[in-house]
């Protein structure tokens, strides 16, 4: 990531779950010790809230409690937020300034780092709620072992943001990169999460990034042909629905992968990760059920209001915006479509 020539030191990786260290007094990708308030970087950086008007607006967490968006913060020294941080975000504040087409340039590292800080900085704004709730949420996410295990396997590619890192023939997330026709879109900034599976999006203008950050690119194997088939200017309600089926692929992903980073010698440069996947105890994806998928459509399509009785009008095929009848890649220039006369 960094161009400088790295350390011995440089490559000491941290592990921050000895004792869960994901407070304001630990540097979030280094564990040194912060000053909390003084020593911290915004989960959402200020050009992103400068940009799309988000010093104004508010986001509500899982305890209920509603945080506006400078509030949310994570712990980091001044050296990682100097080298590491804000060089990496002056780089997407250019890129995006290409739209679509300068996210489409970037490598994958650079693209899973900058939405892992910011996935990282709201997992762990929630997980540091839960210690103090608002409200007790229904499915606190400390009592999510699964979750945890995603977690821990996460944050391991995600050092790569501080120490030099290359991944052995995988990567560690799977993330799309959809269009949105600007003619039908009103909605410049948006962002949701998954946090029990490590998936979110975020909305810049026309650009839709969506990613689940710990499945070693299962999910975009699995998806290759609606995401090939979706690499064109969408509707938001079509956007809307390939998210739910990341997000329903993530929800029915039954594997975890480990990262192994190989010993390191005198002279190296980098830190190299191995993974491994076991897939002998089971299958990889759980079994697809229609009516749990329908839940996914209800919640990503609830801009547009579409009833579940509408999703499920055919329960042995749920509504699709992408496809029509014929499984065809569907044009949609405005929906609900003009009924013709």
């Amino acid at each position: 990531m960094t161009a400088a020539a790295a350390s011995p030191a440089d490559l000491t990786l941290y592990y921050p779950f000895e004792g869960m260290q994901f407070g304001p007094q630990k540097c979030f990708l280094c564990g040194t010790p912060t000053v909390p308030r003084q020593d911290s970087v915004p989960v959402f950086a200020d050009w992103l809230m400068d940009r799309y008007q988000l010093r104004e607006r508010s986001i509500k967490l899982l305890d209920m409690r509603i945080v506006a968006y400078p509030e949310l913060r994570i712990a980091c020294c001044g050296q990682c937020r100097t080298r590491h941080v804000e060089p990496l975000e002056a780089h997407l504040e250019q890129v995006s300034r290409q739209g679509v087409q300068g996210f489409r340039e970037l490598d994958e590292q650079t693209l899973f780092l900058w939405l892992g800080k910011m996935f990282y900085g709201v997992l762990v704004t929630e997980l540091l709620n839960e210690l103090d709730p608002l409200a007790v949420p229904r499915y606190p996410l400390a009592e999510n072992a699964q979750m945890l295990r995603r977690f821990q396997a996460f944050f391991q590619p995600l050092q790569a943001l501080r120490v030099p890192m290359s991944y052995d023939d995988f990567v560690p997330g799977s993330v799309f990169l959809l269009e949105t026709d600007p003619a039908q879109d009103d909605m410049p900034f948006e962002y949701d999460d998954d946090l029990s599976t490590i998936t979110f999006s975020i909305k810049l203008d026309s650009t839709v990034l969506v990613a689940c950050l710990v499945d070693n690119g299962i999910i975009g194997q699995a998806m290759r042909r609606v995401y090939k088939q979706a690499k064109r200017p969408l509707h938001p309600v079509q956007a809307a629905e390939f998210k739910a089926r990341v997000y329903y692929a993530a929800y029915l992903l039954n594997v975890v992968p480990d990262y192994y980073p190989r010993p390191t010698h005198p002279g190296d440069t980098e830190v190299v990760l191995d993974t491994l996947i076991d897939d002998t105890i089971g299958d990889i994806f759980n079994p697809w059920d229609n009516s749990a998928y329908a839940q996914s459509l209800l919640e990503m399509w609830k801009r547009w209001q579409i009833p579940l009785a509408e999703i499920l009008a055919d329960p042995e095929a749920p509504l699709s915006l992408l496809y029509d009848a014929d499984g065809q890649p569907r044009h949609l220039a405005r929906y609900p479509e003009e009924i013709r006369k």
